[in-house]
């Protein structure tokens, strides 16, 4: 796992049950975003069936807490088990840049993407995300 150059930016990592959900939600945050924001998509299970691959989702954190940042959005039941699980496998040094935000996935990631992208640190970006759960669409 890499979360490409260390450009003291937060990165976001978007873990799913659907490698092609992940994928995509990955695709329109960098377009929100700018290339400036390492965005890692996680998705599906090892077989490349719908669930999570618990083992990427802990090699992805534990790069993540090397960096300048990372916040966490996830979707439901699995995704949710592995990164919680992968979190209780890191030194506490590298569970201080990373932030899990208890978000919805799309919205929150947004927020969290163009959050990132004028600088705030991860713990910024986090908050953000957490926002957009009473986001109002009418």
């Amino acid at each position: 796992m890499n979360f490409g150059d260390q450009n003291g930016l937060a990165h976001l990592l978007v873990v799913s049950h659907s490698a092609r959900i992940a994928e995509g939600l990955a695709e329109l945050l960098s377009q929100v975003a700018g290339p400036e924001v390492t965005i890692l998509a996680i998705g599906g299970a090892s077989d490349g069936s719908l669930g999570t691959d618990g083992e990427r989702v802990r090699e992805a954190l534990e790069a993540a807490g090397d960096g300048p940042g990372t916040v966490v959005l996830m979707d439901i039941g699995s995704s949710v088990l592995a990164v919680r699980a992968a979190l209780a496998e890191l030194e506490p040094d590298q569970l201080e840049r990373i932030f899990v935000a208890d978000a919805p996935l799309v919205e929150g990631a947004l927020a969290a993407a163009v959050t990132a992208s004028t600088g705030a640190p991860a713990d910024v970006v986090a908050a953000a995300a957490e926002e957009a759960r009473s986001a109002a669409k009418l």
